[in-house]
C-alpha cells in the first residue's frame, strides 16, 4: 500500500498510530505502520527511558514522538514560568470546587508516601521543548505538534536533525498556518477525533485542508477505526490516516481494567467535547466528572494550562482509583472520539492494524468492481 508517506518513512501501509503507551507504539511499528508516543505525560527523564525502550523494540522501524506546545495560553510569551507563579494564578473557589466534587463521590486522597504528580509537564514551552531535546536524541523519525504552529526554532531543531515535522489542525486557515512555518506534514482532525479537537467533521475538513496546502501531505484524523474509513480518507486524497482512539482497546495497552470496561461499553454518542481537562474543548466519555463541571454550581473551566494544573492531583487520584477499583474510578477523564463505538472487543495492536488493511483493500476492489460494471 503506498503513498508518498508510506515511501518517505519506508513503512508498509500510511497508518499512523497515536498512543501514550510505548508498547502499543512499538508493536503498530514492528507490525507495518507508524507509532508516534504521545510525550505530555513524561518528565524529560521519564521519556528518556521511554524512547530507550522503543529505540530496542521496534526492530529498527521507524517512529515519531508528539508533543503538546499550544500557541493560545496563559503561557505565551513566558517560556520560563514557573509551576509556583502558575498555581498561584489557580483561584481558590476552583480549588474548593475540585475538592467537593471528589468528596462527593468518595474519591481516596493521594498516599502520603507517594510522590505527589508532576504538574503540567508539556502544556507549557519550557517544558515541551525539554521533551523535543530528549526526542533529537533518538531513533526519532517524525516530531508532531498539537495546538498551533510549533515554535520557529523547534522546527529547525528537527529539521537539522533529518526528522520531519507534523502537526495537528482543525481548519483550513489553522493548515496554511503550519505550512507557512515549516511544518512537512499536516494532519487534518475532524470533529469526530478523541481529545482536542475542533468543530469541523472528517469529511469536510480533509478535501478542504488538501487544497489549502497542496502538495504539502495530509493525513485524515478523526473517527477512522477501520479499512472502510481508511479507504474513505484516502478516497478524500489523504496520503495516509491518523489514528489515536482504536488503540486505547488493544491487549498491549496500559488502560486500567475498569476504564477499559467503560470504553468497550460506550456507544458513538457517549462523548462529549468539554473543556474540563484541560482548558480547551477535547473529546472524552460523557462523565460524572464532565457533568459536574457543567452543572450550575461550576465555577467555569480556566484556561491552559490552569485547568490541567488545577486538576492535575485529582486526575491522577481518578486514575488510581480505577486502576486499583477504589470509589471514583468512573470519574476518570477518558479522551476518546466517536469510534468508540465500534470499539467492542478487546484485540491485538498487530491483528486491529491488519484488519484495518485487509478491509481497506476489500473495499477499495469493491469501489473497483462498481465502477467496472
Amino acid at each position: 500500500m503506498r503513498t508518498r508517506l508510506s515511501d518517505e518513512f519506508n513503512i508498509e501501509f500510511p497508518i499512523f498510530a497515536f498512543s501514550h503507551c510505548r508498547d502499543v507504539v512499538a508493536a503498530v511499528s514492528r507490525a507495518g505502520g507508524f507509532g508516534v508516543l504521545g510525550a505530555l505525560a513524561f518528565t524529560a527523564e521519564q521519556l528518556e527511558i521511554e524512547l530507550s525502550w522503543i529505540d530496542e523494540h521496534t526492530d529498527g522501524k521507524p517512529y515519531g514522538v508528539d508533543i503538546v506546545m499550544p500557541a493560545s495560553s496563559v503561557t505565551a510569551g513566558a517560556p520560563e514560568i514557573t509551576d509556583e507563579q502558575l498555581q498561584a494564578m489557580i483561584p481558590q473557589q476552583h480549588r474548593e470546587f475540585v475538592e467537593r466534587v471528589l468528596a462527593k463521590h468518595g474519591v481516596p486522597e493521594w498516599p502520603a508516601d507517594e510522590p505527589k504528580p508532576a504538574g503540567v509537564l508539556g502544556w507549557v514551552p519550557g517544558k515541551a521543548r525539554s521533551q523535543v531535546d530528549v526526542a533529537l536524541e533518538h531513533r526519532v523519525s517524525l516530531l508532531v505538534n498539537a495546538l498551533g504552529p510549533p515554535p520557529e526554532d523547534v522546527v529547525r531543531k528537527a529539521h537539522e536533525h533529518g526528522i520531519k515535522v507534523a502537526a495537528l489542525v482543525g481548519s483550513a486557515d489553522q493548515a496554511r498556518k503550519q505550512q507557512a512555518a515549516g511544518v512537512d506534514i499536516i494532519v487534518a482532525q475532524g470533529y469526530e477525533a478523541g481529545g482536542h479537537t475542533g468543530e469541523v467533521a472528517t469529511m469536510v475538513l480533509v478535501p478542504e485542508v488538501i487544497a489549502a496546502v497542496q502538495p504539502t501531505p495530509v493525513l485524515a484524523a478523526g473517527g477512522i477505526g477501520s479499512g472502510r474509513q481508511m479507504a474513505a480518507a484516502l478516497a478524500l486524497g489523504a496520503d495516509g490516516v491518523w489514528t489515536g482512539s482504536i488503540w486505547l482497546t488493544v491487549k498491549e495497552a496500559d488502560t486500567s481494567e475498569q476504564q477499559m470496561e467503560m470504553l468497550l461499553r460506550a456507544g458513538s454518542r457517549d462523548t462529549v467535547r468539554s473543556r474540563s481537562m484541560t482548558g480547551k474543548p477535547a473529546r472524552q466519555l460523557r462523565t460524572p466528572w464532565t457533568e459536574a463541571w457543567e452543572a450550575e454550581d461550576s465555577p467555569g473551566t480556566l484556561p491552559m494550562p490552569l485547568q490541567y494544573l488545577l486538576i492535575s492531583e485529582a486526575q491522577s487520584r481518578l486514575h488510581r482509583a480505577a486502576r486499583l477499583g477504589l470509589p471514583g474510578g468512573e470519574l476518570v477523564p477518558s479522551p476518546v472520539g466517536q469510534i468508540v463505538g465500534s470499539m467492542n472487543a478487546v484485540r491485538s495492536t498487530r491483528d486491529v492494524l491488519l484488519d484495518m488493511v485487509s478491509e481497506c483493500i476489500e473495499t477499495t476492489e469493491r469501489l473497483r468492481t462498481l465502477f467496472a460494471g
